[in-house]
C-alpha cells in the first residue's frame, strides 16, 4: 500500500500534456506487430497496462522495443503468423490487453493461457468468450468465465455475424482481431456505438472496413479476413481519460486557469467534456487538427461556476471512464446531478458505482447510489468537508483515486487515499503533473 493524504490548493495555473492515449496505445502496438515490416510509434503511454500488452506481443513473435521516450519500433511477423507463447500471458490490471488479445489468439494455431492481478482475476470475460467460441476457440475458464483462463485458437476460425448484446469496445474490438485472420467476411453490428479507435485504425493498416448504418440505427461493421497489414508510423494523441482529472480540477478550483495539450477529441471519447460544458464549464478548443485519423486540440479550462444536470443515458458509452471525475465535479455543482444507464461501471477495476459513492460520502459529499447510477447534490462550490478518520478505499482502482485525489484539492481538511499504487497502470506521472500546476 502507499497511501497519500491530498491536501487542499490554491488556483491551478499552467500548461500540461498527458500521456497518449492507453486505448489508441494498445491498438498500436497489437496492429504493429500484425504488420509485415518496421512501423514506428511516437507518444505511446507507457503505463503497466500499455507494456502488459507489449510483452505479450513480444512473447508471441513480434520484435517490440523502446528506442526513447514514447518512441517505440515494432516488427511485425504478420496476420496468421503469431507463435506459441513459451510461458503464461500476465495481463497485470488490464481488462482491455486481456480482452484484445484473446481475441487475437482466437483465429490463430496456438493457445495461450492469460493471468492477472487480483482484480482483473474477478472481472468476468465471458462477454467475450462467447463471440470467440462461435468463431470456433476453445476456452478453458476459471469459474465464472475469469482468469486465469486459456484459450486455444481455432484454424481456421469461422466468420461470424454478431450482434453486440451490450455496448462494449473491448468485445467488438476482440471480434474485429479475430476476424483478422479468419477467411471470409466477419461482421459485427453495434446498436449503441462506442469507441471507434478499432476501425479507425484497421482502415489505417490497410484492412478491408466497411461502416454503414442499417435502417434501425445500428452501425454495422464488416471485415475481410486473411487481411494484409501494412506498416504505419503512428502518433498516439493525448488521452482524454488522463484529461479528465484536470479538467474537472480546473473547472472546481477558483482562479484556476489551464492549458491541457494534444488531447484526443474522437467524438467516440468526448462525451465528458459536453457534459462538462452543459453544466456551465468553460472548455475551449485551441488549435484543433487531424493526427493520424483521429480528431485533436488543446484545451484551455478555466474555473466555472458548475450546475447540477440529468445525464443523458445515451452518452454513457462516450465517457464511461471518465464517470469517477464527473462525479466529483457533481458534487461540487450547484444543486443535483442524475446519472443513469451505468450498468457497466459495476464491472471495471472495481464496481465504480458503489467505490466511489461511498469514497465522495466519506469526503463529505452527498449521494444517493441507484442500481444504475448516482444521484449527487452538490455544494454549490463550497468545498468538501474532506476525510478525517481512515483513508477512502480504492479497491485497487487507478480512475478512484485520481478522482478522490482530486476531491482532496476540493476539500478543507483533504482527502486521504489508501493507495496511489495503482494509478501507474494508466498514469504514472499524474502525482507530478497535479504537483506542477498547484504549485
Amino acid at each position: 500500500m502507499r497511501p497519500r493524504r491530498f491536501l487542499p490548493s490554491g488556483p491551478l495555473k499552467g500548461t500540461i500534456r498527458v500521456p497518449g492515449d492507453k486505448s489508441i496505445s494498445h491498438r498500436a502496438i497489437m496492429l504493429s506487430a500484425l504488420a509485415v515490416g518496421e512501423s514506428r510509434i511516437t507518444g505511446l503511454l507507457e503505463g503497466e497496462d500499455v507494456l502488459a500488452t507489449a510483452a505479450a506481443m513480444r512473447a508471441m513473435g513480434a520484435a517490440v522495443e523502446r528506442i526513447g521516450e514514447g518512441e517505440w519500433r515494432v516488427h511485425g511477423v504478420g496476420v496468421g503468423a503469431l507463435l506459441q507463447p513459451e510461458a503464461p500471458l500476465d495481463m497485470g490490471n488490464s481488462g482491455t490487453s486481456t480482452r484484445l488479445l484473446m481475441g487475437l489468439v482466437a483465429s490463430h494455431p496456438i493457445s495461450a493461457t492469460f493471468i492477472g492481478d487480483a482484480s482483473l482475476s474477478k472481472r468476468p470475460m465471458g462477454r467475450v468468450i462467447e463471440p470467440l467460441s462461435l468463431m470456433g476457440a476453445a476456452v478453458d475458464a476459471s469459474e465464472g468465465g475469469r482468469l486465469p483462463l486459456t484459450l486455444r485458437g481455432a484454424s481456421p476460425a469461422v466468420p461470424i455475424s454478431y450482434r453486440l448484446p451490450v455496448a462494449s469496445a473491448q468485445v467488438k474490438s476482440a471480434v474485429l482481431l479475430a476476424g483478422l485472420n479468419t477467411p471470409g467476411i466477419t461482421t459485427l453490428i453495434e446498436p449503441v456505438p462506442t469507441r471507434d479507435h478499432s476501425e479507425r485504425m484497421l482502415a489505417g493498416f490497410g484492412a478491408e472496413l466497411n461502416v454503414e448504418i442499417d435502417d434501425d440505427g445500428a452501425r454495422v461493421i464488416t471485415l475481410r479476413g486473411e487481411a494484409d497489414l501494412k506498416p504505419q508510423t503512428i502518433d498516439v494523441p493525448g488521452d482524454p481519460s488522463s484529461a479528465a482529472f484536470f479538467l474537472v480540477a480546473a473547472l472546481v478550483m477558483p482562479g484556476s486557469e489551464i492549458v491541457i495539450e494534444n488531447v484526443g477529441l474522437n467524438p467516440t471519447r468526448a462525451g465528458l467534456i459536453h457534459v462538462l460544458r452543459q453544466m456551465g464549464g468553460a472548455i475551449e478548443e485551441l488549435n484543433p487538427r487531424l493526427v493520424g485519423g483521429e480528431p485533436v486540440a488543446d484545451l484551455k479550462v478555466r474555473h466555472s461556476a458548475l450546475r447540477g444536470i440529468e445525464v443523458d443515458p445515451a452518452i454513457a458509452p462516450s465517457m464511461i471512464d471518465e464517470f469517477p471525475a464527473l462525479f466529483v465535479a457533481a458534487a461540487l455543482a450547484e444543486g443535483r446531478t442524475v446519472t443513469s444507464g451505468l450498468d457497466e461501471l459495476r464491472v471495471k477495476e472495481s464496481d465504480r458505482l458503489t467505490v466511489m459513492a461511498d469514497a465522495l460520502t466519506a469526503a463529505g459529499a452527498r449521494i444517493e447510489e441507484r442500481e444504475d447510477g448516482l444521484v449527487i447534490e452538490g455544494t454549490g462550490g463550497e468545498p468538501l468537508a474532506g476525510t478525517s478518520g481512515a483513508p477512502v478505499a480504492t479497491h485497487l482502482d487507478h480512475r478512484v483515486a485520481m478522482s478522490m485525489a482530486v476531491a482532496g484539492l476540493a476539500s478543507c481538511e483533504g482527502v486521504e487515499v489508501d493507495d496511489t499504487r495503482p494509478i501507474a497502470t494508466s498514469f504514472p506521472v499524474f502525482e507530478d503533473l497535479l504537483e506542477g500546476l498547484t504549485a
